[in-house]
């Protein structure tokens, strides 16, 4: 690489592969990762050690059709600068409420122009969110053009987001962790709290590798409700709050999951998110979804 960095190098080349499938997958040109049926998709968060137009360049490179957006993606750049907590956050706030919608409209055209289908914004409403900054939050998922909003959000702030959620015909799928503790969603009965009394625009993005590790069963869960299931979230990990680890070395049901989409025929996308250790994000996304694929009989 002679004078050249790794660290060059590799950038010079995610500049690439954005240009590269910018050029090759037009509007009607489409990335396919519907394996038997099922919708094969990443978490962006998977590709957190990259800006935006690396997300899509390593989605392409994976052969990955679909995306669940992480709002730090989009964000991040918003308290750049800005030191202390209170101060960032304030500072977020801000830029939410005054950000131009234009700005996630053209988000939208680049992964149009690549051929990833966006099937949600994961945007984690919290407690301290404002009034204006939940509709703003809806407002920003309609203008990248999704019909669902997943987020790791309290269990109290679920009353505050029916309403909206009704109003705007987007749905709020809650993600679970596997820490167990109060007003945060990691078992059957958060999700069950939240839930109680509210619309169908209140859901479910259920996250095996987490829902494993709190030590519930995915499988029966998926069973009993995927009718409100809005996305999956496709890890492995070990039971009693163990690690990530690569897929099919963990206690995750990846292989049942799957079937059950597959046999099923439930429209549910299954996004893998990457979080073990690993030194090619890439890479191993994509020995993630080979995964995937095997699991599905289409290896």
């Amino acid at each position: 690489m002679g004078s050249m960095t790794r660290r060059e190098w590799h950038q010079m080349t995610i500049g690439t592969l954005v240009a590269t499938a910018a050029g090759r997958f037009g509007a009607q040109k489409k990335i396919d990762s519907r394996i038997a049926g099922v919708q094969i998709g990443a978490q962006s968060y998977s590709f957190r050690d990259q800006p935006l137009d690396g997300v899509i360049a390593g989605l392409a490179a994976a052969g990955l059709g679909s995306c669940e957006l992480w709002q730090d993606h989009l964000e991040r750049d918003a308290t750049a600068g800005v030191s202390g907590d209170a101060a960032k956050r304030e500072a977020l706030r801000q830029w939410r409420l005054s950000v131009p919608l234009e700005t996630f409209t053209d988000v939208r055209r680049k992964f149009d122009a690549a051929g990833i289908l966006l099937t949600a914004y994961n945007l984690s409403f919290r407690d301290d969110y404002t009034d204006e900054e939940i509709v703003r939050g809806f407002e920003m998922a309609r203008a990248l053009g999704v019909k669902v909003i997943t987020a790791s959000s309290t269990v109290s702030v679920a009353k505050r987001l029916n309403p909206v959620a009704q109003t705007f015909g987007i749905r709020v799928g809650f993600h679970n962790h596997s820490d167990i503790k109060p007003n945060e969603f990691a078992t059957p009965d958060d999700f069950a709290a939240a839930l109680k009394d509210a619309s169908d625009y209140l859901a479910i993005n259920l996250d095996i590798g987490h829902f494993t590790a709190a030590n519930f069963d995915a499988v029966d869960f998926l069973d009993k409700h995927a009718h409100r299931i809005v996305s999956l979230h496709i890890k492995d990990r070990k039971r009693n709050e163990g690690p990530n680890v690569p897929f099919g070395t963990g206690d995750s049901p990846i292989v049942a999951v799957l079937t059950r989409l597959r046999d099923k025929e439930w429209p549910i996308p299954a996004n893998i998110e990457y979080e073990y250790e690993g030194t090619d994000t890439v890479a191993e996304v994509r020995r993630c979804f080979e995964y995937c694929k095997k699991a599905l009989g289409q290896a």
